[in-house]
């Protein structure tokens, strides 16, 4: 017998949960649990389904693997914030911040294979069991756990010994970010070298805006203004740099690299993401 309408709402937020790690947007995840429910209504069979949650999450899960599948198809680059939607960033915001997922984690869930994602999604995000995953993946238990095991070492976070060496200016980084978050201007300035230049791409500016920012004051005036954008942003390492990515609902948007020198930050680049960054976890602590 089909399941019923009650036992799909009961199961609906644990599936949508799933469908947006998978997928990484707000709207396809609604889209996949949709559809999940479609073949739910529609299948005939005489016997009783003995574990309806279970159940709904195998289909659900090889619906965003058709999904990630026909992503690939369709040489579909990683969802960058500038290339989805206007109002997609937003949803997806709000669903991180509801169910407090770590926007870093879905940067660089987007950097895996489609069997690598679902496989990880299910077994280290919601404990199934790998013989249910094979079922999904179409495969054996054994290619199953390779998946998740080439996940893994994918998000796996950076050489402790390299995040060793810089750790002290990480700290400076880390304290400035920290201020830019609440627009504590007194504060960012105290880490602000007097001369210190931001340069960013036009681009990520308001018309008219300067591209070049030379002053502890004026930058410090100048990222207040800006600290929604830094509220969004998250610590990674991008092509083998420690940067912050700005990733508004864990799409990213742009990069920032802070240098500094003799305790205070000296330099701000900012610049668009681009489909070719390679995306990585930093060394520990972990931002996942």
């Amino acid at each position: 017998m089909p399941i019923t309408a009650e036992e799909f709402e009961t199961a609906r937020p644990r599936l949508l949960s799933v469908a947006h790690r998978m997928l990484g947007s707000a709207q396809d995840a609604q889209d996949a649990v949709q559809s999940a429910w479609v073949r739910a209504a529609t299948t005939r069979s005489s016997a009783a389904i003995e574990n309806p949650p279970a159940w709904l999450t195998t289909v659900t899960a090889r619906v965003c693997l058709d999904e990630l599948r026909a992503r690939r198809r369709r040489d579909e680059a990683p969802l960058l914030a500038d290339a989805v939607p206007a109002t997609d960033p937003a949803a997806d915001e709000a669903f991180l911040r509801a169910e407090d997922v770590s926007r870093a984690l879905m940067v660089l869930l987007d950097r895996l294979t489609p069997p690598q994602r679902v496989a990880y999604v299910l077994h280290d995000l919601f404990s199934t069991p790998f013989d249910r995953i094979a079922e999904v993946l179409g495969t054996t238990v054994p290619n199953a756990k390779q998946h998740a095991s080439r996940a893994r070492r994918r998000l796996a976070p950076g050489r402790p010994e390299a995040e060793e060496a810089g750790r002290a200016d990480q700290e400076i980084v880390d304290a400035f970010m920290a201020a830019a978050r609440t627009g504590d201007t007194s504060g960012m300035i105290a880490l602000l070298a007097p001369d210190c230049v931001r340069d960013a791409e036009a681009a990520l500016l308001p018309r008219g805006g300067r591209t070049t920012v030379t002053g502890a004051a004026d930058i410090a005036a100048e990222t207040a203004q800006f600290r929604d954008r830094i509220r969004a942003a998250c610590r990674l390492t991008v092509d083998g740099r420690p940067m912050y990515v700005i990733a508004p609902g864990g799409h990213p948007f742009a990069t920032i690299e802070i240098s500094t020198a003799g305790g205070q930050v000296t330099r701000i680049t900012l610049r668009s993401a681009r489909t070719e960054d390679r995306f990585d976890a930093p060394g520990p602590p972990s931002v996942l």
